[in-house]
């Protein structure tokens, strides 16, 4: 066990890094944050920043130095970054874990092997092989980049319609190698969180329903309108994805829900996620307490909620309702310590109290 007045390293300023920092200290636990960006929400909360980039060697044994236990925000880490820091320092989840989540052919063909299902797909690494896909696919699908896609980017969706060329949908997302999903007709999505720590002890969280727009989760709602038997498979499928990675922190993993009760996986984060958020406000311990009990070896926390809710992102101008949303009863704010509002920027998220249990 790593004890608490140690200090955990974490690759990445985000949000995510952010509430991470804020877990940590509630434990007694020092934060050191490596981001290249002056002033990120994380760096505003924890105990040093290297303002360096992922792959700075020197900034590397620097975090290294400093740190007992390094983790990570986001999904995007240099590979090559995490596998150094591994052979110095503990990194949780394992830099395999990275590897395979970031690269979308990786991911299915793993998911596939664990026995969870996904929509068909098919690579693409050229316009004949987009073409050949589409064909088998109907002429509907969605082409996905094999890397770096996040809230609905570098995607491009075909709905069969006669004036939709190949050509322009590879060049679209940049002529990189891809996939193709076949088109799913699903009625909801859901995911579920879950924790693995290094004993292999498991704690899942009740599963959330979420709603996206433009790409973008909008909110996540617990409990779920899907039937007790599709949940306990979405854990499932959670709980082979943690064993089979030997993974150890928290994952996120997103599914689709067909009508005749089909549960395909969508993807998986290896990090804290965004459709957990209403853990912070709902259960007695949070998401991002939990990945810092498992990544320190302390017990995994309890997961039941004392709340049903609703987590909804404030995004872009949402922020200038704030002062509204305050003068609400049971309405928990968290903001991110962002400068600017953008179109489609994460600048805080509200999760509202619906009923005691």
């Amino acid at each position: 066990m790593i004890s608490p007045g140690s200090t955990i390293g974490i690759i990445g300023g985000g949000q995510l890094g952010r509430m991470l920092a804020m877990a940590a200290a509630r434990l007694g636990y020092r934060t050191v944050i490596l981001e290249p960006l002056e002033n990120c929400p994380a760096a505003q909360v924890a105990n040093e920043h290297i303002v360096a980039s992922y792959d700075n060697p020197n900034a590397l044994e620097q975090l290294a130095e400093l740190c007992e236990v390094i983790t990570y925000e986001f999904e995007n880490v240099p590979v090559d970054s995490a596998e150094t820091l591994s052979e110095i320092k503990p990194v949780y989840p394992s830099p395999e874990a990275l590897k395979v989540s970031q690269d979308r052919l990786v991911e299915k063909r793993f998911l596939n092997k664990a026995g969870i299902q996904t929509a068909q797909w098919l690579s693409v690494e050229n316009e004949g092989d987009l073409e050949a896909a589409l064909l088998a696919f109907g002429g509907k699908g969605i082409l996905k980049t094999r890397r770096f896609g996040y809230d609905g980017k570098g995607q491009v969706r075909f709905s069969g319609d006669k004036g939709e060329d190949a050509k322009n949908g590879f060049s679209a997302i940049g002529s990189v190698p891809s996939i193709l999903e076949a088109m799913v007709e699903f009625v909801c999505e859901i995911s579920v969180i879950a924790a693995r720590d290094e004993a292999g002890n498991i704690k899942v969280y009740d599963i959330a329903e979420n709603v996206h727009k433009d790409g973008i989760l909008a909110t996540s709602t617990v409990p779920v309108s899907v039937s007790s038997t599709i949940a306990g498979l979405a854990a499932d499928a959670a709980r082979k994805l943690l064993e089979g990675l030997d993974y150890v922190g928290v994952v996120g993993m997103e599914f689709f829900v067909l009508a005749n009760g089909t549960l395909l996986a969508n993807e998986f984060a290896p990090r804290v996620h965004n459709s957990g958020h209403w853990t912070e406000a709902a259960c007695a311990t949070s998401q991002f307490e939990q990945h810092i009990r498992a990544i320190t070896g302390l017990p995994l926390g309890d997961t039941r909620r004392h709340s049903d809710c609703v987590m909804e992102n404030l995004i872009g101008d949402d922020i200038d309702r704030v002062a509204e949303i305050l003068k609400e009863p049971g309405a928990v704010v968290h903001l991110y310590g962002k400068g600017e509002a953008r179109p489609g920027r994460k600048m805080g998220h509200v999760t509202r109290i619906t009923k005691r249990l």
